[in-house]
């Protein structure tokens, strides 16, 4: 319960709060502009310095630069003890605690004289005063929070009166399940569970998409793929290993391999000569076969076919070409049959060259066979290594997948298993589902004459929220949901311990709504929160004050707590223009 709101500057109106109905009230004066300042006449903002003091988010809307040097306070009452709690603008990472902190499950440390707590710790210990929540595994991903919890008790800015089931727009399913589950006494484990094994599928599917798409570089393929790919790496590594077993290392590998290579050369040169007098022996004994010398007689008779007249000294001269012809051959002849055997002595040199060659060459060659250079045997054993590592991680990605879809299965089999489970613990609190339900159909009825319906259930995706009012659909039965909700919930818990024992709306809720229903709202909010002994704050504009609706024995007039208007800056909440 709130009982004081207060700040360091003397222009803020400090405002007072009594347990029941409460009214923060906002008169626009005729004469004043429509718009007499920018931050209006400090009704919201009274919601977000009670939230900033509740530990809301360092950005708040209250971090502004004409906010510089402020302090805000709150006087709250949990448990039969009044805490004052205060947080400046300028350092709102801390809160100062005046309260009798012994019992509590996180005990301060002194800063500047006074008991501190950072803002976590703040709502650590709000949470398990009002809520009763557990500061074991804090950190555990969905589990309920103070800040949440209270949003639902203390909704802030428009988008917190869309849906009655969320405090924001767009708010995530889990967040939704959860914290609907805990204010409505259900299992909200079982929400969290749901949510954990959705992440898990999700994440299962994602990955098992990645490695199809090939993502996930060098394991692309399905697990068919791989497993051929492992049989064949497998393969490559036993011979590998094979390989490596029979391993001989020679010392002067190097050294022989060089002598190898210029036996391999000399063999060639050897060779190739070879080629080239086989070629020169073959057209010099051509040559030497087919030497002939011209006959005079067929020189004579071609020049008598030519009808040349040869006198005798020509004849003659005939004679001594023919002598020099003959002398020319003899000598040709001598010279190819020289040649001859001079090209056949080389040739059988080569040839014994080449046996002795060749002979050293298969002995150098057969050690090579047989051994290796280290160089080599390390290269091998470094590419064998190489394979081994990809066999294990493709070895490991195929156990990998085979356990994903195992554990695919498996986690489709726990969610209907949780599902049945949170069915059946659904069912055992049935009085308590019936009491919440109860109590919002009794209060939609009390506004509109005709029941609503407050849907909870079990589904697949876990549990299912939902409302039905007839005529469902314009902006002020929207509003008159969430309206009957919150005041449900605030009733179940003000008979609980631990409870906030508080509820508070800003006049957004009212937008939209017919003058009966926002009599009405507010005359069953006054009789609520005075039988169940909790708090009920509500801001107003007066002139959307439904006068002619309400009955003759309510005075609104009786419960306003605290007065704003246009009528100058010293009129509004903090007493600034800004």
């Amino acid at each position: 319960m709130i009982i004081k709101v207060s700040a360091n500057k003397p222009s803020f109106k400090t405002t007072e709060f009594t347990n029941g109905f409460n009214v923060v009230w906002a008169d626009r004066k005729k004469e004043s502009a429509q718009k007499e300042s920018r931050n209006g006449l400090g009704k919201s903002t009274l919601i977000e310095i009670i939230h900033f003091c509740l530990g809301s988010s360092t950005k708040s809307a209250l971090q502004l630069k004409p906010l510089k040097g402020w302090k805000f306070s709150l006087q709250i009452k949990i448990q039969n003890q009044t805490i004052e709690v205060t947080r400046a603008i300028d350092d709102p990472g801390f809160v100062q605690v005046n309260a009798n902190t012994s019992s509590w499950p996180l005990l301060p440390k002194i800063k500047d004289g006074s008991e501190t707590y950072t803002i976590k710790q703040w709502t650590q210990i709000l949470g398990s005063l009002c809520f009763g929540l557990s500061l074991e595994n804090e950190d555990q991903k969905y589990k309920p929070s103070f800040r949440s919890l209270i949003s639902y008790f203390i909704r802030r800015t428009k988008d917190a009166f869309s849906v009655p089931f969320e405090f924001f727009k767009r708010q995530n399913e889990w967040d939704k399940q959860t914290h609907n589950a805990f204010l409505l006494n259900l299992s909200w484990e079982h929400a969290v569970k749901t949510q954990e094994l959705k992440d898990q599928k999700t994440g299962l599917q994602n990955f098992k998409k990645a490695i199809k798409l090939g993502v996930i570089d060098e394991f692309s393929g399905s697990l068919g793929d791989l497993e051929a790919r492992k049989i064949r790496i497998k393969a490559q590594v036993e011979q590998d290993e094979k390989d490596l077993r029979e391993f001989k290392v020679y010392p002067q590998y190097v050294q022989l391999r060089e002598e190898v290579d210029f036996l391999t050369q000399e063999i060639h040169k050897e060779v190739n000569a070879n080629m080239v007098d086989h070629r020169l022996l073959s057209h010099y004994k051509q040559n030497l076969s087919s030497e002939n010398l011209p006959v005079i007689a067929n020189i004579e008779q071609l020049y008598k076919d030519a009808g040349i007249s040869l006198p005798g000294i020509t004849l003659r001269r005939l004679e001594d070409v023919k002598t020099f012809h003959d002398n020319i051959m003899h000598n040709r002849k001598e010279f190819l049959a020289t040649e001859i055997r001079r090209i056949k002595t080389e040739l059988s040199k080569r040839e014994d060259s080449l046996k002795i060659k060749s002979s050293e060459k298969d002995a150098k060659m057969r050690i090579l066979s047989t051994h290796g250079a280290l160089e080599e045997y390390t290269l091998l054993n470094t590419r064998h290594l190489n394979k081994v590592r990809k066999l294990n991680e493709i070895t490991a990605m195929v156990e990998n997948i085979k356990s994903f879809n195992n554990k695919l299965s498996s986690v489709k089999i726990d969610q209907e298993v949780l599902q049945q489970e949170t069915r059946r613990d659904y069912d055992e609190r049935q009085e308590i589902r019936e009491k919440a339900i109860t109590l919002f159909n009794s209060y939609s009825e009390f506004l509109y004459q005709a029941p609503g319906k407050l849907v909870l259930d079990v589904g697949p995706t876990g549990f299912k929220f939902n409302i039905e009012i007839e005529r469902s659909g314009s902006t002020g039965i929207n509003n008159m949901k969430i309206f009957c909700y919150d005041l449900m919930l605030a009733t179940l818990w003000a008979q609980r311990v631990p409870s906030p024992r508080v509820l508070m709306h800003d006049s957004n809720i009212f937008d939209g709504v017919d003058e009966r229903q926002r009599s009405l709202a507010l005359q069953l909010a006054a009789r609520e929160s005075n039988t169940y002994n909790f708090q009920y704050i509500c801001t107003l504009n007066s002139d959307n004050i439904p006068w002619n609706e309400f009955a003759s024995d309510f005075k609104i007039e009786d419960f306003i707590r605290l007065r704003l208007t246009d009528e100058g800056i010293g009129s509004c909440l903090l007493g600034v223009r800004f």
